[in-house]
């Protein structure tokens, strides 16, 4: 629903002065303010001067549109004249006006603008801006009062008209100063505290680096260590019990005394290093899960005879319940009982008197077996319920004085429970006792999770097809490369491996001769046969040791299984350094989100190149020939737009593909520019940064995709 508020004809220079002071009026009644009234004038104005100029004569209607909030100021400006040849071009700024500002500035002004044009049928220019919500809403009756006003409300001269020009452009130029004041203020904090993030990526990058290190250095000094430590305490240990069942002659009672003490010392020392050496393996990925069938009522008759001599305190019975109605286990009948031995020792230590409990039974979805063992001793504070299970972590009681652990029993048996895909939990009260509650699968395949046939191919890494049977040892392989730029991607059987070689090319196929029915060797053959799969380097991983066999049919290498995640990521790295860089490019002139974007590629095969502005890119792009440009469109000097019209004009970097990345708010016109002429659009306002990793992961695999799809036709 439309009501008319006015129509004014535009005849003569007057009249244009008059369309204008009719603009202001009527948006100072409709309650705007003076800002947007001098918008509203402005941009009526310079369309009544081209209708003017260009057709000679035209019209200019105002109207009201709708009749519920939000309503809308529309003005209408019509006119016989030639019309315009080429509409899209004035839209896109490549025309402009020579009687003022031109249409282009005019829709800047306001939030609505539509023009039609045909040549020899004339021009209609629409504009229109939101009425403000503080706004009565209009309707005939107060239409009319609008219509009163205007009556009573004659039009100005042309010079009082400048004056009033004169006075907004000067108000317009002080609000600008004001603002560009604020500006540079902002700025300059905007780069104090953009130096400031970059030098704390700096220092996080190079924590993270040795972080990285000091755990790496800390699991190969332990289990370089196992041999070193282990002979000596041996020996001690060996020594102190010859010496105290006195094969070479009595000892004196001191003597005798000493000699304990030594020994005492050795197993406690003894059993640090154990501790640790199967913390270091876990860590590591070194610790072997060997699942098997048996009964827990079994374990717990073999943990009877194991744990009473340990408790020496009369004043504590240690009481392990009979197990009702549990089924056969099968898991790591080992580990679980490493854990259960851990928990008890613990208990033995801080309860003084009372009991401790040991039990299992199955939870309410009969999957898995609950192991608990509970305690009436000192129990344990809130606040400690979770640092207990750090390493070296100890709570500070007077019971700690007495019986001194090593704080890594605890951290051990958790560690234990996540390998056998389970966990542990406590549940204490200081003075009342601790329950310690290990909960472990029923039936456990060896390891903590199942290795999931891949989907889609990550383009943005090297991909890795593993070939291999074993479960457990897809999941260490899928370990091993976790964090490392490499892709694993597993088949099960030679049938998988096949139906994964016709969707990608990998870096290298790591292959287990030992599968299921089929043969290892005649696989490597028939690869080796196919000009599509020859030139593929083959890592052969087994337990035999043919390496002779395997050199003949032509693989690149040969490893006896448990092979090193050390060695097997340095033979990839090798690999990777033979096949193509590729190459992005990320233009910005902000250096923070540079930064960023780098830090977002940096776990994957693509080098990272930077350039601070549109003329670096071009440079850069003419001579490197990137394979992927992320591009900012809100840069001084040539901006994103232009930029991207010179990389499509060159024949030599039109093909590359281009990623637009920006916090620009973006019109009609420049999103059909940008969809007609880049990747995708990335918003650096997007709050998730999951959400921008993944949108950018996402549109490089698909680029790769499409290469490797047209490398395929080229070569069929």
């Amino acid at each position: 629903m439309s009501l008319l508020i006015l129509k004014t004809e535009v005849k003569y220079e007057n009249d244009i002065v008059l369309a204008r002071q009719r603009a202001r009026l009527i948006a100072r009644l409709l309650g705007f303010d003076k800002n947007e009234q001098t918008r509203i004038s402005t941009a009526v104005s310079e369309i009544a001067r081209n209708a003017h100029a260009y057709a000679g004569v035209g019209e200019t209607v105002f109207l009201i549109e709708g009749n519920s909030k939000p309503q809308v100021l529309i003005v209408q400006i019509n006119d016989e004249g030639p019309g315009i040849e080429d509409v899209s071009a004035i839209l896109e700024g490549r025309l402009q006006s020579k009687t003022g500002m031109g249409i282009m500035s005019a829709r800047r002004l306001m939030d609505y603008f539509h023009v039609e044009s045909k040549p020899g049928k004339g021009t209609q220019v629409i504009l229109g801006k939101t009425v403000p919500q503080s706004t009565p809403l209009i309707n005939s009756e107060s239409l009319s009062r609008i219509a009163d006003e205007l009556t009573r409300q004659p039009p100005h001269n042309p010079f009082e008209e400048l004056q009033q020009q004169n006075q907004e452009l000067i108000r317009a130029m002080s609000e600008l100063k004001q603002r560009q004041d604020q500006l540079e203020n902002l700025n300059k904090e905007l780069e104090d505290t953009n130096r400031g993030i970059v030098a704390l990526y700096g220092e996080l990058d190079e924590k993270a680096a040795h972080l990285v290190r000091a755990s790496d250095l800390k699991t190969r000094f332990l289990s370089n260590m196992s041999h070193e430590l282990r002979t000596p305490i041996n020996s001690i240990l060996s020594l102190s019990r010859l010496l105290l069942e006195h094969v070479d002659g009595e000892l004196a009672s001191e003597q005798e005394k000493q000699v304990m003490f030594i020994k005492n010392g050795a197993e406690d020392l003894s059993e640090i290093i154990n501790d640790l050496l199967d913390i270091a393996k876990i860590e590591a990925g070194k610790v072997e899960v060997h699942s098997a069938e048996f009964d827990v009522a079994t374990l717990f008759s073999t943990l009877r005879g194991m744990l009473k001599p340990m408790l020496t305190n009369t004043a504590v019975d240690l009481i392990i319940d009979e197990p009702e109605s549990m089924p056969t286990m099968k898991s790591d009948e080992g580990k679980i009982s490493q854990i259960l031995r851990n928990l008890v020792s613990n208990a033995i230590k801080f309860t003084e008197q009372g009991e401790i409990r040991v039990r299992a039974k199955l939870d309410a979805d009969g999957k898995n077996v609950i192991f608990s063992v509970s305690d009436t001793g000192i129990g344990i504070p809130s606040e400690y319920h979770e640092k207990i299970f750090e390493e070296y972590t100890q709570v500070k009681t007077p019971l700690h004085k007495k019986s001194k652990g090593t704080g890594l029993g605890l951290p051990l048996s958790k560690e234990l429970a996540g390998l056998l895909g389970g966990k542990i939990f406590v549940q204490s009260t200081p003075g009342e006792g601790s329950a310690f509650s290990a909960v472990v699968p029923l039936v456990c395949s060896g390891f903590t999770g199942k290795i999931q046939k891949q989907a889609v191919v990550d383009f943005t890494k090297f991909s890795v097809l593993v070939i291999e049977h074993d479960e457990e040892i897809l999941f260490l392989y899928d370990k091993f490369l976790k964090g490392s730029g490499f892709q694993l991607f597993p088949a099960r059987n030679l049938s998988e491996a096949r139906q994964s070689l016709t969707e990608f090319t990998p870096l290298v196929i790591v292959l287990d001769i030992l599968l299921k029915d089929e043969s290892g060797w005649d696989f490597i053959a028939e690869l080796k046969s196919n000009d599509e799969t020859r030139e593929i380097p083959i890592i052969v991983a087994t337990i035999l040791d043919d390496r002779e066999r395997g050199f003949t049919l032509g693989i690149e290498d040969f490893a006896t299984k448990p092979i090193e995640r050390k060695w097997l990521l340095a033979k990839l790295k090798d690999l990777a350094q033979d096949v193509p860089v590729e190459k992005v490019l990320v233009v910005d002139d902000e250096e923070v989100a540079r930064h960023i974007l780098k830090g977002i590629l940096v776990d994957t095969k693509y080098t990272v190149m930077e350039a601070p502005g549109g003329e670096e890119c071009l440079k850069i792009a003419q001579t490197e020939r990137p394979d992927i440009i992320f591009l900012d469109l809100m840069m001084p000097g040539m901006d994103g737009f232009e930029t991207l019209t010179k990389l499509k004009a060159s024949p030599e970097t039109q093909d590359i593909p281009v990623i637009v990345v920006t916090s620009k708010i973006l019109d009609e016109a420049e999103r059909y520019i940008l969809k007609k002429n880049t990747l995708a659009v990335i918003s650096k306002e997007t709050t998730s940064r999951e959400v921008i990793i993944e949108s950018i992961r996402d549109t490089i695999s698909r680029i790769a995709h499409r290469k490797n799809q047209e490398g395929k036709t080229n070569n069929a």
